[in-house]
């Protein structure tokens, strides 16, 4: 695979839905119904809610709406989500991509706004290997935008937040990402709009290698 690019990195935080895991038909059901129940157009909903947490989707939809009503629906979509793995699929590539993280021992984490349950059941669902260190909703106290879960990975991992790189298909993680000090590998339609430091289609265009130092070098290519 030519390089176009080349980071080099001590640790990757790998994002679930929509960089490991295709949910979008999925998260469209669920959150297309939440619109209808709450009278909000359904696609201006999608635009919002991808790389949140829901509660924290909800609380931008409707301002005025009491945060404990947005918990509580929650809490209500994220089991509705857990149990609709229809359609449900990896992102081309992210089964070998995991295994040579997993074969060359690099440090990773999944960092994902979805809860235990939901992370489990989409990466069954998708046939992926669950990453041995993960932050999920249940880790952290606030969500992205909010750097709070990539710096908790990088905590984790014990390297520090710069020599990191986020992989990311949104605008909220990505700026997240960003805020954390760590670069950013945009993958998908979504990311490019966002800033990141490159864009992949799908992680078949990432290849991985350590270095003697225990450096990884990321060749990002077509």
């Amino acid at each position: 695979m030519p390089a176009t690019a080349v980071l080099t990195a001590r640790a990757l935080l790998l994002d679930m839905d929509g960089t490991l895991v295709n949910s979008d038909a999925a998260v469209e059901r669920v959150w297309r119904r939440w619109a209808e129940r709450n009278g909000l157009d359904g696609d201006e909903v999608m635009k919002v809610v991808h790389g949140r947490q829901g509660y924290a989707s909800m609380a931008l939809l409707l301002p005025d709406r009491p945060m404990e009503q947005n918990y509580a629906d929650n809490a209500r979509m994220l089991a509705e989500e857990t149990a609709d793995t229809e359609g449900v699929v990896e992102i081309p590539g992210a089964r070998e991509f995991l295994a040579s993280l997993a074969g060359s021992q690099v440090p990773h984490a999944l960092v994902t706004s979805a809860d235990v349950a939901l992370s489990t059941a989409r990466m069954a669902a998708a046939g992926l290997e669950m990453p041995g260190v993960r932050v999920t909703a249940e880790s952290v106290g606030a969500s992205k935008p909010d750097p709070e879960g990539f710096l908790k990975g990088a905590a984790e991992l014990g390297v520090d937040p710069a020599e990191c790189v986020v992989f990311k298909d949104s605008g909220a993680g990505i700026a997240a990402g960003r805020s954390a000090g760590m670069r950013v590998v945009g993958v998908g339609p979504r990311a490019g709009a966002y800033g990141p430091d490159v864009v992949v289609r799908d992680l078949t265009q990432v290849r991985v290698e350590v270095v003697g130092d225990g450096t990884v070098r990321l060749y990002i290519g077509e």
